[in-house]
């Protein structure tokens, strides 16, 4: 083991921890985090989906960023999953210079297209359709327009379940009001484009290469509360999965690991562009969970919110400051032991190559 593999382990065992802490109690942040350390047998799921996007992106590069759920009885667009979808893109375009597309619900797009404006960088925006007799041709008139992505990423976007029912967090059927972007993404994948999803409870785009664990676990999963009889968890498949307890969460985690694996701090998300981008995803229309124009994510408001990117900044920063001051202490902790044999440790984990880092 060497030191820079210890420091990838812990630094992103205290992002997910950061990602998935439960102020609200209700535990299932933690079932869904225990699903997704699964899939990476151990590693810790931030570091491994950074290192995936950094294994596979380069200058230039388009990635599609799927986002958007309406809210029901609302019809109005959450703060979750446009703004994290636009931190993440930040960092993208920060460590690897690629040309972020995002594809939202129409209620989103105004939003998005502020958002990408705020933070600095030049993005584009299309609104998917809500037909789903529309939705294949469009997915096919959006890949022929825009080619392939080297990426796509699906962050807090709605997913029909197996009989193409979509479901809110109640197990509603909120069908009418969702983007059916879920399509395009299972394109993507047939035509072998590596795919992410960031989600918080199993209903998003992506999210059903949980499956089982969601159908067991998850209140409404395996069954949901319209009567369609197959339950609230999307069945589209995303190769790489990240939970959290807000999605937009997620994001950040990832947005630090990648700061880290390419040793460029200036990529890291800021708490005061947290503050400025709900403000005016705000004025924009998005709203809290529940209903409100607020600068609060899934009830969580902002000095929660900057709280989490404060602490995982100040983790990235010290991680990076202190590699030669705390070297000695790297060496006798490695010679314990203790870490050699714990999963998540063992090869094989995702190498990024030398050209990705580092970058200035």
């Amino acid at each position: 083991m060497t030191q820079t593999e210890l420091t990838r382990y812990n630094l992103g065992k205290t992002l997910d921890h950061l990602s998935n802490i439960d102020p609200r109690g209700y535990g299932v942040c933690t079932i869904l985090y225990q699903g997704a350390l699964a899939l990476t047998r151990g590693e810790p799921p931030t570091m491994n989906a950074a290192a995936k996007l950094l294994s596979v992106l380069r200058g230039g590069d388009r990635v599609y960023i799927i986002t958007g759920f309406v809210l029901h009885p609302f019809n109005r667009q959450e703060t979750d999953g446009p703004v994290g979808a636009a931190a993440l893109a930040r960092t993208l375009v920060r460590s690897c210079g690629v040309r972020p597309l995002f594809i939202v619900p129409e209620e989103a797009k105004p939003a998005m297209e502020r958002l990408a404006a705020l933070m600095e960088f030049p993005a584009k925006t299309l609104a998917f359709t809500k037909d789903p007799a529309a939705a294949p041709a469009e997915a096919e008139r959006i890949m022929a327009q825009e080619g392939l992505p080297s990426f796509c990423i699906a962050i807090e976007a709605a997913g029909a379940n197996a009989r193409g029912v979509y479901h809110n967090a109640l197990g509603i059927d909120v069908s009418s009001l969702e983007a059916k972007s879920d399509l395009l993404f299972k394109e993507l994948q047939k035509k072998g484009v590596p795919t992410l999803a960031i989600g918080d409870l199993g209903n998003e785009c992506g999210m059903g290469v949980l499956g089982p664990h969601l159908a067991r676990y998850i209140p409404y999963a395996a069954e949901c509360s319209c009567g369609c009889g197959g339950g609230a968890a999307a069945a589209s498949a995303a190769d790489t999965v990240l939970t959290a307890t807000v999605s937009n969460w997620g994001a950040w985690g990832i947005a630090s690991a990648m700061a880290w694996l390419t040793r460029n701090p200036q990529a890291l998300y800021l708490p005061e562009l947290e503050e400025q981008a709900l403000a005016a995803a705000n004025e924009c229309g998005l709203i809290d969970m529940y209903g409100e124009a607020i600068p609060a994510v899934d009830g969580m408001d902002i000095e929660k919110n900057k709280g989490i990117i404060t602490l995982m900044n100040g983790s990235v920063r010290s991680a990076l400051e202190l590699e030669e001051t705390c070297k000695t202490w790297f060496e006798k902790t490695i010679a314990g032991g203790f870490f050699n044999s714990l999963p998540g440790l063992s090869p094989p984990l995702v190498e990024i190559p030398s050209a990705a880092v580092p970058r200035d």
